[in-house]
């Protein structure tokens, strides 16, 4: 015999927590447009924030993606906080720890998604860190890929990577000269009257940095162009202290891909195309 309270609570229960559910997706949606961390932790010695750019939300696959990896990521920050605050709390001397992680869209180049993730904390140093990282997203295969299926080659130390980290390289060091850094002690010789070979001759930083490898050269996105559908060319992204002392802080570079156009696959034709829009400078 059917028990037609019990089937009641059981009816009740899951209207209950289908409108959860509901409401839980509508609040994590609002968050995610107003553009709030989805993730927060809060307690008396630290303070953790993921928050993944509201612009990626149609690339539902991608999203997740970085949702996870930034939960996980968030997880271990609290977890090893924890443990320093119980074993040895004097190490926070009386200061809050802090770490933050974003992940915000660069591009959408045809199928491929570019997003820039910044981790920036606090751990009782003596300056806050910052540490960039990319991920390129192949939205029709829904995953992460590498920039490997542009180029012709991309073996390390071959023709590609060379000519690459090349440009990479001098790009940073126009960067440099045009603040006026010149080569770490060179007074005699101004960076208004240095060519970026001259400088990179001298910057150990850029060329320790920068290596001719696919994983060595720096983390890179696709830049946007003025022709729809396409990429400009690759922005690498560079953390403090990747090519230069941490006071000069990241650096990011531009190489537009007339350059590198003979290295590239059909693939890579089919991707790269246009010109950088204006307004774009330093993203």
């Amino acid at each position: 015999m059917i028990d037609v309270s019990l089937c009641r609570k059981v009816l009740l229960s899951a209207v209950l927590i289908s409108a959860w559910q509901c409401l839980s997706s509508q609040a994590f949606a609002l968050d995610a447009a107003a553009g709030k961390p989805q993730i927060s932790i809060e307690k008396q010695y630290v303070a953790i924030s993921v928050t993944v750019d509201p612009a990626l939300q149609p690339f539902a696959t991608l999203f997740a993606d970085c949702l996870a990896e930034g939960k996980a990521w968030a997880n271990k920050m609290n977890s090893d906080s924890a443990a320093e605050w119980r074993d040895n709390r004097q190490s926070f001397r009386g200061m809050q720890w802090s770490y933050d992680r974003d992940y915000t869209l660069r591009s959408v180049a045809g199928r491929y998604v570019s997003v820039v993730r910044s981790d920036a904390w606090f751990d009782g140093g003596a300056h806050p860190n910052q540490h960039i990282h990319t991920i390129l997203w192949d939205d029709a295969a829904h995953k992460r890929v590498s920039i490997r299926p542009f180029f012709t080659e991309t073996a390390d130390n071959g023709p590609t990577m060379t000519a690459l980290a090349q440009l990479a390289k001098l790009a940073v060091a126009s960067d440099k000269l045009a603040i006026g850094i010149d080569g770490y002690g060179d007074e005699d010789k101004p960076g208004a009257a240095m060519t970026p070979e001259q400088e990179l001759h001298q910057d150990n930083f850029i060329n320790e940095g920068v290596k001719p490898a696919l994983l060595e050269i720096g983390p890179v996105t696709l830049a946007p162009s003025t022709e729809s559908g396409k990429s400009a060319g690759l922005t690498f992204q560079y953390s403090p202290y990747a090519v230069g002392p941490y006071v000069e802080g990241p650096y990011t570079v531009f190489v537009p891909w007339t350059a590198f156009r003979q290295y590239l696959s059909p693939e890579g034709l089919a991707v790269f195309g246009g010109e950088r829009p204006k307004g774009d400078d330093n993203r």
